[in-house]
């Protein structure tokens, strides 16, 4: 007879698995693939050892809000409130609702790129994920809203697919860890970019709110752990990808080119040549708007799930918008609001660079509550301590530096 005594753990981890992936899913955002593009056609596969680098330093960081979620049973935002005073609540909502604001609109702007591309009119490329989002939302629940984010954002996997299609050198790609211009001001810039792609507080925010809205308590804690652990490597492999596919193609075999990419067109170029220009296209375009939909729903729900901490009116998933119609309301507005934003913008890669480089500007509020949190609003036997203290603290300490260096040559300060 087949051996079944491993059916109770997969059963324990499934129910617990889904708050993580989904983040993780969404971190792999328009603008995060966009800069990692950017990345690989400006400077070839250097960058592509800092998209290994991550994984741990992006694990370590979840991790916390799965101990502060399931400890607790309390949003992020609540337990500031609680601990530091309704004032720093409230600094700490304003750095989410900027990154918020700076996604949301690069999450459309990627949408609005692919109909550009297909010459589908903005009406419709943007009307229609607005209209999905907010009747998912309205009528789902949190299961459905979990399943369906997960179901769509697997779609992201296509650009591991285009990567290989690109047929990338190994030996180019071994070679470029040992050629790092850390001297170069530009290459400092794009290594904040891609930090602030990675680590972004809205991240925070929705990870520890979706497994207080899920039911998730401490035991379930080591699964909810395992489930952020492989959306971290799956996240970050979809990045290395798209840099690979740009690297080999726009960036000329991995040496990089002086222009790196203007527009969402030349992006989509880079999956041509080993596809064909329609294929190429359509897989690009599959995966960015897989990718724009989860980040879109995460991010709007980790703005109305913030707001409801902070105000302490109702908001979950489990309630109809009639019991919670604040959070509903606080969804709707955000999504509407990017929707119509993006109607101003003029230039979509420069824009969402941006939008990562200010994310890594906002790292030492994020990460900062995060760590103080972690280190006071927890159970004495939940703590961050010993050596994992440490390491939460130097990874943090380090992350923190290279982005804050990257900002400032950012603005010329540097």
């Amino acid at each position: 007879m087949p051996d079944t005594a491993y059916l109770p753990r997969i059963s324990a981890f499934l129910k617990a698995a889904g708050p993580g992936l989904v983040v993780m899913l969404a971190d792999t955002d328009v603008g995060s693939l966009i800069t990692a593009a950017q990345s690989g056609a400006r400077w070839g596969y250097s960058l592509l050892l800092l998209q290994l680098l991550l994984v741990p330093i992006l694990y370590i960081v979840q991790e916390l809000t799965v101990r502060l979620g399931t400890a607790t049973g309390r949003g992020h935002g609540a337990l500031i409130r609680e601990h530091f005073g309704p004032a720093w609540a409230w600094i700490s909502f304003g750095g989410l609702v900027v990154a918020g604001i700076g996604a949301i609109v690069t999450e459309f702007s990627g949408i609005a790129g692919i109909g550009d591309l297909f010459g589908v009119p903005r009406i419709v490329s943007l009307g229609l994920p607005v209209a999905i989002l907010l009747w998912l939302v309205f009528t789902g629940g949190y299961r459905r809203v979990e399943v369906v984010a997960i179901a769509v954002g697997l779609f992201e996997l296509v650009f591991i697919g285009l990567a290989i299609a690109a047929k990338p050198d190994p030996g180019e790609i071994l070679a470029s860890f040992a050629h790092i211009p850390l001297n170069d001001g530009g290459f400092r810039v794009l290594i904040a970019a891609n930090i602030g792609a990675v680590i972004m507080p809205w991240m925070i925010f929705y990870q520890q709110s979706a497994i207080v809205d899920k039911g998730l308590g401490w035991q379930h804690a080591r699964d909810s752990r395992l489930d952020t652990l492989v959306g971290a490597i799956i996240s970050q492999c979809v990045m290395g990808a798209i840099l690979i596919a740009a690297a080999a193609t726009i960036g000329k075999g991995g040496r990089g080119t002086a222009q790196g990419l203007d527009t969402v067109g030349q992006l989509a170029d880079a999956f041509t040549p080993a596809l064909g220009p329609w294929l190429g296209h359509v897989a690009f375009g599959v995966g960015i708007i897989a990718a724009a939909f989860v980040a879109l729903n995460v991010v709007a729900l980790s703005l109305a799930w913030g707001f409801g901490d902070l105000t302490g009116r109702a908001h979950s998933l489990t309630l109809s918008p009639r019991q919670a119609p604040a959070f509903y309301g606080a969804f709707t507005l955000v999504v509407v609001a990017g929707a119509i934003g993006v109607q101003l913008v003029p230039n979509l890669v420069a824009l969402n660079v941006a939008v990562e480089v200010m994310n890594a500007l906002l790292l030492p509020l994020a990460l900062g509550f995060l760590i103080l949190l972690a280190t006071r609003a927890l159970p004495p036997d939940r703590r961050v301590e010993g050596t994992y203290k440490w390491v939460v603290y130097v990874v943090s300490g380090l992350t923190i530096a290279f982005a804050m260096v990257g900002v400032l040559d950012g603005v010329g300060l540097l």
